[in-house]
């Protein structure tokens, strides 16, 4: 029998929702685009926030439209493709990358700037928070069912509180004006933001929560499809609305906090440093206690993804074998520290994002091009192999100028959107080949079935 939810049910999901999605790695990055854009900041917020907040919209609508699941949606191109597309996304999402940031943002954030009073070592206080902490991660990852009493009515209220008393103290007092935006953002600025968005990987994100929401949705009785997708549609536009707030507050506390902090290299550094002018010891307390819970919703929504995910893959294995397994990977990967984990997942984001990106579109669009299998191949092919060369980019394994200098052909290329031609041109082969090719050519309806 299907259950139709309440208004307050609605909220609750909804609630849950944006609270996966607003992690303590995502609060980091807005504020250094602020303190580095200064005066000129709403140009890179712009891109910004289409990567960061727009396209989370559009991909939660494609996947909705998909059934929920990425491998249905990613299976349009071919189902190989699918199956790695998805393994290393999950990968990403959970224990390489997401899971490490985030302990490590609520450690940077929470525990480093109280480390004068602890009488350890600095690594061994990491290892030990991070174990404690992914420790309770796993244990609250254990039963996904409890997500919207847990997210949605308790924690996402209590951490939004918190994070607007901040954001209202800076309006209301100012930590300082804002300054001239540093080199990066004189130039390219609106690429350079729309390329810092890939950080917070909420498009990717999305992907990867929207069997989570799924299967929270059917606990509550919610099994009819169209009315699973509506509601994750609805879900998905407050979301978006409650991150476009959140990013723009941070970015203008980061412009603004220039001549109190000074320039700094780090978001979680930004903010709590901003948190400790603003409103003292009390400042830090809140923005450690923030990051805490938002760190929290972020690595439980990850781990319990990841693990069912893999449980589909391999259901040899059990989904609490496969938290356990992530969880201890992501606790290795966390000691590496903050910088290296962004280092180390900068290329794999740039190889990723461009073929996420092109799938959202295409899957949008599908009735436009009559849901042509080569179609989909060809933009995968033509933004993959971009996206390959910007990954190796990123790793510094070749000049960057000798990449720019030999890709110069492509527009936006020295920007990281060299991907966006090559893809709309396969796309169109692959239309044509379609159209003008005798053999017979699987095609795509709206919701991704085969036809």
């Amino acid at each position: 029998m299907n259950t139709k939810l309440t208004a307050l049910q609605l909220l609750a999901v909804s609630f849950m929702l944006f609270a996966m999605f607003l992690g303590a790695g995502n609060i980091i990055f807005s504020p250094i685009v602020g303190q580095q854009a200064g005066s000129n900041a709403w140009v890179p917020m712009f891109g910004f926030l289409i990567t960061g907040v727009g396209l989370v919209l559009l991909a939660i609508i494609a996947l909705a439209m998909a059934g929920g699941r990425v491998e249905t949606l990613a299976e349009r191109v071919h189902p190989r493709f699918s199956f790695y597309f998805c393994i290393l996304l999950f990968l990403t999402l959970g224990p390489f990358y997401v899971i490490p940031r985030t302990t490590s943002v609520v450690y940077e954030i929470s525990i480093r700037p109280n480390l004068s009073m602890i009488n350890m070592e600095a690594n061994v206080i990491l290892f030990v928070f991070s174990f404690l902490f992914i420790t309770i991660t796993a244990i609250l990852s254990l039963n996904p069912n409890k997500f919207v009493d847990r997210l949605g009515k308790v924690i996402t209220p209590i951490f939004s509180i918190l994070l607007l008393i901040i954001v209202i103290k800076s309006i209301i007092t100012p930590m300082g004006v804002i300054q001239q935006p540093q080199p990066a953002y004189i130039e390219g600025a609106f690429l350079k933001g729309f390329t810092e968005g890939y950080l917070t990987m909420d498009v990717l994100a999305a992907f990867v929560f929207g069997g989570v929401f799924m299967k929270t949705l059917k606990g509550l009785g919610v099994v009819n499809p169209k009315q699973t997708a509506r509601i994750f549609i609805k879900s998905g536009f407050i979301t978006v609305v409650g991150l476009s707030l959140l990013h723009i507050s941070l970015a203008w506390l980061g412009a603004t906090s220039i001549e109190a902090i000074g320039i700094l290299d780090n978001g979680g550094v930004v903010l709590a440093e901003a948190s400790r002018y603003l409103l003292g010891n009390t400042g830090l307390l809140m923005i450690g206690t923030i990051v805490i819970l938002t760190g929290l919703t972020t690595n439980i929504a990850c781990l319990s993804a990841a693990a069912e995910f893999f449980e589909r893959v391999c259901p040899k294995i059990s989904y609490k074998n496969w938290i356990c397994m992530h969880a201890c990977l992501g606790l290795i990967v966390t000691n590496f520290g903050l910088n290296q984990i962004l280092n180390m997942a900068t290329p794999v984001l740039f190889f990723l994002y461009p073929m996420a990106i092109t799938l959202i579109v295409l899957a949008l669009m599908n009735n436009w091009f009559k849901g042509y299998q080569p179609v989909y191949i060809g933009s995968m092919i033509g933004a993959g192999s971009i996206a390959i060369m910007d990954a190796i980019k990123q790793t510094g394994l070749v000049t960057e100028n000798i990449l720019n200098d030999f890709f110069s052909f492509l527009p936006l290329f020295s920007n990281g959107g060299g991907w966006i031609l090559p893809a709309f041109i396969g796309g169109v082969v692959g239309f044509l080949f379609s159209i003008y090719s005798r053999t017979d050519k699987r095609k795509y309806n709206l919701k991704g079935k085969a036809i």
